[in-house]
């Protein structure tokens, strides 16, 4: 690495106990999609006490924010998540199911380690600008609501992305590597039947059934599913039943949809016959329907060119190296669920040979922490999951990495991951991140070529345009 680089590197060990402070903060407070009020504030403070000028409350949604450093082109975004999850309270460190709060709230999905990542990403590449006086922006944003609002979808909207030359984000994992490939756009819609009450005995003829409604819209949709692309897929919760009275006809019943496919211009094709099945079910019944939109998200675009570029500075940079007590508190975490010797990462899901070699590196490693690099993987590949770094992807060329900071194989919004956010093991992996994803970013600022060869790249994924998930009249919202 050259001399700038670790300049930049040694700017975010000098601010790393901002870093691990912001971290655990936002794991304390724990707040959920488009509520994460404390969360924003304590980023934008620290920010500008950092030195960034901070736009607070984008786009329209107030727990969103833009905080940027520098001038000029090109103009580089990273990228900052923060909400948690619903009935994942845990104790932090722990080896066993603990609640802090009865029913409360964790970061099963480690948004306190992303955006702190992310923060201190910012803070290696604003002293970087600083000490070369080179051109250039960095601008943090702070995504909210990506377990349930898709900000970066909403963001989209407003072409917000576009203005970028590239953007760069990270995702805590169980392994090292860079991410490629594609995921599944997905849509949600709540649909609110209103019927008439009646006695179901007495005046049944006078009754309009709300929660018949809702059922034959379900059945309506299970007869779709042998209609809509194998890579589609449709999920639905009853989120009220119309009360706990059999004798009474339901005036009331709701149902939440998602609707998932490869492409979001599928995604909204799919949205719309879904809809059909509800207006049918809702004839069916002589009830009404309300349809609320909570949220849509774009299907990923992969840039290989920002993909090579990450690999290298995470290559030069090399991964984390846990010590003998973390391994032992790692591998005790392992034993309480199962698929702890899964192989790991996106490659291997896609490519046998490179699953065995990733086997072979796992028994060497002998611990439940993945402290290896991934080879760098950048042939076809699928994840069934969403996320709204999707839209931005569609508007600006993306690129990002996943760092360990979890054991081998933990599950996805869990209670293990909740316990290890708030360790030195997640502290190690947050700084990691941020140092790779800023070299990456010096890279891009230093060598216009690079740039450009993303933007060419591009350009031909996303030739046939960008569909918006969003309606031009929906707001962010969070599902009854």
């Amino acid at each position: 690495m050259n001399q700038k680089k670790i300049a930049a590197i040694a700017a975010i060990d000098a601010k790393s106990n901002i870093v691990r402070r912001v971290s655990d903060a936002i794991w304390d407070y724990a707040e959920l999609s488009l509520q994460e009020e404390r969360s924003a504030a304590l980023y934008c403070q620290v920010l500008e006490d950092e030195g960034f000028s901070v736009e607070k409350g984008i786009c329209n949604i107030p727990t969103a924010f833009a905080a940027s450093f520098g001038s000029g082109k090109p103009v580089l975004g990273i990228l900052a998540e923060y909400d948690a999850l619903s009935g994942l309270s845990q104790k932090a460190g722990s080896l066993e199911r603990e609640e802090v709060v009865a029913g409360g709230c964790g970061h099963g999905c480690g948004h306190n380690l992303l955006g702190a990542g992310a923060l201190a990403a910012a803070l290696g590449v604003k002293a970087y600008l600083q000490e070369t006086g080179r051109a250039g922006t960095v601008i943090l944003y702070g995504c909210p609501g990506e377990e349930g609002g898709a900000a970066k979808a909403f963001m989209a909207r407003e072409n917000l992305w576009r203005e970028l030359d590239a953007a760069l984000t990270w995702h805590p994992d169980d392994a090292n590597e860079v991410v490629t490939g594609s995921t599944n756009s997905c849509i949600q819609t709540q649909y609110l039947f209103t019927g008439i009450a009646a006695h179901a005995a007495g005046d049944p003829e006078r009754g309009r059934s709300a929660l018949d409604a809702v059922e034959l819209m379900n059945i309506g949709v299970q007869f779709l599913r042998e209609h809509m692309s194998s890579r589609a897929r449709i999920h639905y919760a009853i989120t009220d039943a119309g009360g706990r009275s059999p004798n009474v006809v339901q005036p009331k019943a709701s149902v939440l949809y998602m609707v998932r496919s490869n492409r979001v211009a599928e995604a909204v094709e799919l949205q719309k016959r879904v809809d059909q099945i509800a207006e049918g079910a809702a004839l069916m019944t002589g009830t009404t329907f309300e349809k609320k939109f909570i949220d849509g998200l774009a299907d990923t675009v992969p840039n290989h060119t920002l993909e090579a570029v990450l690999y290298k500075n995470f290559q030069d940079l090399g991964p984390v190296v846990h010590t003998a007590e973390e391994h032992a508190y790692a591998d005790a975490l392992a034993a309480t669920y199962p698929g702890s010797d899964r192989v790991p990462g996106i490659g291997p899901e896609n490519d046998a040979a490179l699953a065995e070699t990733v086997r072979a590196l796992r028994e060497k490693n002998g611990h439940a922490m993945n402290d290896f690099l991934l080879p760098l993987y950048q042939g076809d590949a699928f994840h069934p999951g969403s996320t709204d770094v999707g839209d931005v992807s569609w508007q600006t060329p993306t690129g990002q990495i996943h760092a360990v900071a979890w054991p081998n194989g933990a599950p996805g919004h869990s209670w293990q991951n909740v316990s290890i956010g708030r360790t030195a093991i997640a502290h190690k992996a947050v700084l990691q991140a941020g140092k790779v994803l800023a070299a990456a970013a010096i890279d891009l600022l230093e060598d216009p070529a690079l740039l450009e060869e993303a933007r060419k790249e591009f350009a031909r994924q996303t030739a046939e345009g960008y569909t918006c998930p969003i309606p031009p009249d929906a707001v962010p919202v969070v599902a009854d």
